[in-house]
């Protein structure tokens, strides 16, 4: 996920934290601090409610973890290669290979909403046990409010709608009653449109109701129903492509740009002879370096495009994404999240030897529609991602 940094790893599994991860543990640490645990223990001092309020959003943080390293240790076992897990504010994500079953799906699907339930269960009873022998206040408080929410967290995302976890477990239910997992792919994100659009209605009239809280509730409603719409493209777009071979989509030959150049003679010389949007790069030897975008070149301020090279602005090979000619077009759309995005770059030799772009995608995807005039191959795995836990 872009904006993301590494915070950590899980038994070896890399953890990553959206920027809005601080963001949504401080929305957390005011509330507890100033409506959860006054409220239950009124009279103590404001910085006790400070540090209990900070210590309730970092539990809370471990939970998520623990709900997401569900889901990438289940998977793992699997022999499912999982490449990370991402928190962020609407809970968090692990991206992994797509499963090869429908077994295994759903015990991946399953296993994060069965770990926040426990820990929910857990906490509460840890509440209760607390509270009858020491009766401390805000350790009972806190406990409690983290197994209310882990339960809230777990019952929530066993909703049957993707992205949700509810989601996965209808869709691998559904895979293991048709065999066609990308019939039930867009069987469960049409659940999730439905699913989102009834919480954003409930949320938006518990709001006009009065309740501040109906208004995160739309939020994420309407977060589910667009996640879900777009799970319905990508799987339709699946069933398009389906055994389609990358040289089958790109464009050759391909227009490039030098590298070299400065941003003012590129854009005089290159650009304006090339009339693409994006150009790749190549070196003094004729090599690919890199792939820029015509408006990142116009961003540059007049003054530095007489000194600034090309390469400089441009996104360099590392940091895109690469195929053979003979890789499955559908395996390495879904390996975008990990590279650099569209375009494709085809590499044959070493060499350049064509470019995948939206355009080609879409008259590609259009064309299969219509009937493609070879055999359909089978599908095969490819790079998903689980539930998006909210």
């Amino acid at each position: 996920m872009k904006g993301s940094i590494r915070i950590g790893s899980v038994r070896g599994l890399e953890l990553r934290a959206h920027w809005s991860v601080p963001l949504i543990m401080l929305f957390f640490a005011y509330g507890l601090a100033n409506r959860t645990l006054p409220a239950y223990a009124p009279g103590l001092a404001p910085v006790v409610y400070v540090v209990a309020g900070v210590v309730g959003a970092l539990l809370l943080l471990v939970s998520l973890v623990v709900h997401e390293a569900a889901h990438a240790l289940t998977a793992r076992r699997a022999g499912i290669p999982v490449r990370d897990m991402t928190l962020w504010a609407l809970g968090g994500m692990t991206r992994m290979d797509r499963p090869a079953t429908a077994r295994a799906a759903f015990a991946v699907a399953v296993s994060g909403p069965l770990a926040s339930l426990l820990l929910g269960g857990a906490a509460i009873g840890g509440a209760v046990g607390l509270d009858a022998v020491l009766a401390w206040r805000i350790p009972v408080a806190l406990l409690g409010w983290l197994g209310g929410t882990n339960l809230l967290l777990g019952v929530f995302n066993l909703l049957p709608g993707a992205p949700l976890d509810g989601g996965r477990v209808l869709q691998a239910a559904l895979w293991w009653r048709t065999g066609d997992q990308d019939r039930a792919t867009r069987a469960a994100g049409r659940s999730g449109q439905v699913v989102g659009m009834v919480l954003a209605a409930v949320g938006w009239w518990a709001f006009v109701k009065g309740a501040s809280g109906g208004l995160w509730l739309t939020v994420i409603g309407l977060f589910v129903a667009g996640a879900a719409a777009a799970e319905r493209r990508w799987a339709q777009l699946v069933t398009a492509l389906r055994g389609v071979r990358v040289a089958e989509a790109m464009t050759r030959p391909v227009v490039t740009g030098p590298d070299w150049l400065t941003v003012d003679r590129f854009l005089s010389e290159a650009a304006a002879q090339a009339g693409h949007a994006v150009l790749p790069l190549l070196d003094f030897e004729g090599r690919p370096s890199g792939v820029v975008r015509l408006r990142r070149l116009a961003a540059v301020p007049s003054g530095r495009r007489e000194v600034l090279r090309v390469r400089e602005v441009a996104t360099p090979l590392s940091q895109c994404t690469l195929a053979a000619p003979d890789e499955l077009l559908t395996a390495v759309l879904e390996r975008l999240g990990s590279g650099g995005g569209l375009p494709i770059l085809v590499m044959d030799g070493g060499r350049l030897g064509g470019i995948v772009t939206t355009h080609d995608i879409d008259r590609l995807s259009k064309k299969q529609r219509k009937g493609p005039d070879r055999g359909v191959a089978p599908s095969g795995g490819g790079a998903g991602r689980q539930g998006i836990d909210a």
